[in-house]
C-alpha cells in the first residue's frame, strides 16, 4: 500500500485511527454518511435498488476518504470489512460507481472521490493540490460554461466529465506564493 506523502500514513492507518477514536466503532461520522446516503437515494429512485453491499461498501470509503483513494488503499479498506474481496471487484463497484455519478476519477493523481454534488449538469471541476494531493470539488456553473464556450470556439470539446487543475490548496500555499502566482504583491 502507497504512503500518504504529506502525513507518512495510509488510508488503512487513517481508517483505523478514525475507528479508534470512535471506541472502536468500524463506522464514523454516521450522521454525514447517513445524510449523504438518504440524499443519494433521493435522487436515484429506482437506480438506488442496485447499490449492492460492496458497492455501498466502496462508496462509503471514499465518502470518508475526502482526499480520495487509489485502487489498491481502497481495495485493503475493503478487505478489512470483507476478506473475499478482490480487485476485479473493487473495480466493477467503481465502474458502476462512476457510471452512476457517485464517484468520480481523478486521473491525475489516480484517485477516486465520492461525488457529493447532486446535478451534474456541467462538468466538475477538480483542484488537486500537488504537495498535498487534497482534491476539491469546485461547483461553479459559470466558469465552467466559459471554459465550454472557450473551448468550442477554439474548435475542442471536453472529453470527460472531470476537469482538474493542479493548485496549491490554502494549507500547503503561503501568503506569498498565493500572491506571487496572482501577480500582486503580498
Amino acid at each position: 500500500m502507497e504512503r500518504d506523502r504529506a502525513g507518512g500514513t495510509t488510508a488503512l492507518d487513517e481508517t483505523r485511527k478514525s475507528r479508534a477514536a470512535a471506541g472502536g466503532k468500524k463506522r464514523t461520522g454516521m450522521e454525514s454518511w447517513e445524510a449523504y446516503l438518504a440524499d443519494i437515494m433521493a435522487r436515484t429512485g429506482t437506480r438506488w435498488a442496485t447499490l449492492t453491499p460492496i458497492r455501498r461498501t466502496v462508496l462509503e470509503l471514499l465518502f470518508r476518504h475526502p482526499r480520495g483513494l487509489k485502487a489498491y488503499d481502497l481495495l485493503a479498506l475493503v478487505r478489512a470489512e470483507r476478506d473475499n474481496a478482490t480487485p476485479p471487484t473493487v473495480y466493477r463497484a467503481l465502474d458502476f460507481l462512476m457510471a452512476q455519478g457517485f464517484a468520480h476519477k481523478i486521473g491525475r493523481n489516480s484517485l477516486f472521490v465520492a461525488c457529493r454534488h447532486a446535478s451534474h449538469q456541467w462538468p466538475s471541476l477538480f483542484l488537486v493540490c500537488p504537495r498535498c494531493r487534497a482534491v476539491t470539488d469546485l461547483q461553479d456553473a459559470a466558469l465552467m460554461q466559459t471554459l465550454a464556450a472557450t473551448l468550442e470556439a477554439a474548435g475542442f470539446l471536453l472529453d470527460g466529465p472531470e476537469v482538474e487543475i493542479s493548485a496549491v490548496c490554502p494549507a500547503c500555499g503561503t501568503a506569498k506564493e498565493r500572491a506571487e502566482n496572482s501577480g500582486r504583491a503580498p
